[in-house]
């Protein structure tokens, strides 16, 4: 448990908040199994951290009480206004937690929301904010192949029901296209594909993480298999890349994507050899995994068109102008698509 979290606990722990009163009406049952009572109108509404930040803002952003860190320029671009321009509210859970609970009451949610990792020690410090401070407290299950019924669920939370079920709607239709591809392709026809994290690219997921979920659920070979651990990022040496020989390499840093072919050792790795590295896109949030949120979905779209672009029969420009338009609100000019897609195509 880091500083963060344990300070939390210990101002639960010690009542030192006093509890505001909240107009209740009706009563969800949330991802966790937690029946929670939420005003009839949400109006306000803290976000845990940055999975539930794209979750919110995307389906309710006029309810959106802050960021949990400001968004760059390049990121609002992004996003429309005015939620770009909200303020930084810092985060409740996760790396760096650094929300006091006097300051969270002082914001005035009528809702606070987790979206991500269900499991007990989430469901405890939910519970307790719960109790300490009187808003009601909602974890959403955030993992990847929940996300149609977490979309459905967090539009009743929001009282935005339909804008829940036309994004469930467009989840289910994805991953009904990701199934439709891998039926078409043989397993010994998928590539093996190595994610290259920091400027060195030798930063990894090992198989089963977080980090590639979205790799290995369009079919790709994760070749990090039991490094660090099943579910663990870590370091690879370049000759455990070089021996691993990955067909494709997936890469989040646009320093080593740009060279890749100059550093030492990557021209006996045959995907930079053969120009089969990808950067993902970024903005306003990564297409892999930051964070792990709705934002993922264009991202299984473009590996889809990438890892098999002769059976995916996916028009990417027309793809993300459409993911962009109906979940971020952002009509993308041709300049615009031009530079979030640069590094979509083998250099």
């Amino acid at each position: 448990m880091n500083a963060g979290r344990r300070t939390v606990l210990a101002l639960l722990g010690a009542g030192l908040l006093a509890r505001p009163s909240w107009a209740q009406g009706r009563t969800i049952t949330d991802s966790a199994g937690r029946k929670v009572v939420l005003p009839d109108r949400i109006g306000r509404v803290f976000v845990a951290g940055p999975p539930a930040s794209v979750l919110v803002y995307i389906l309710a952003p006029e309810t959106l009480a802050g960021w949990i860190r400001l968004p760059t320029p390049a990121e609002k671009e992004f996003l429309t206004a005015p939620a770009r321009d909200l303020p930084e509210t810092g985060r409740l859970t996760g790396r760096g937690d650094t929300v006091s609970l006097e300051r969270l009451v002082a914001a005035k949610p009528d809702l606070v929301v987790d979206f991500g990792s269900v499991t007990g020690t989430y469901v405890s410090l939910a519970n307790r904010v719960q109790e300490q401070t009187g808003i009601p407290y909602v974890l959403i299950d955030g993992t990847f192949a929940a996300t149609p019924t977490s979309l459905r669920l967090a539009g009743d939370v929001l009282g935005r029901p339909p804008r829940g079920v036309e994004l469930a709607d467009y989840a289910d239709k994805t991953f009904a296209a990701v199934d439709a591809v891998l039926a078409r392709v043989p397993t010994d026809k998928r590539p093996r594909v190595y994610l290259a994290r920091g400027p060195e690219g030798l930063e990894t997921g090992g198989r089963g993480s977080i980090n590639t979920e979205i790799i290995e659920r369009v079919g790709g070979l994760n070749v990090a298999e039991g490094l660090g651990g099943r579910g663990n990022t870590a370091n690879a040496s370049l000759e455990q890349i070089i021996a691993w020989q990955p067909d494709v390499i997936v890469t989040l840093d646009r320093a080593f994507f740009q060279d890749v072919k100059s550093k030492p050792g990557w021209g006996q790795v045959r995907a930079a050899a053969e120009n089969k590295v990808f950067l993902a896109p970024s903005l306003p949030w990564g297409w892999i995994d930051a964070p792990p949120s709705l934002n993922r979905l264009i991202g299984l779209r473009w590996l889809l068109a990438t890892f098999y672009p002769a059976d995916a029969g996916i028009d990417l420009k027309a793809d993300t102008r459409a993911f962009y338009a109906l979940f971020y609100g952002v009509k993308l000019d041709d300049a615009q698509l031009d530079r979030l897609l640069g590094g979509a195509v083998a250099r």
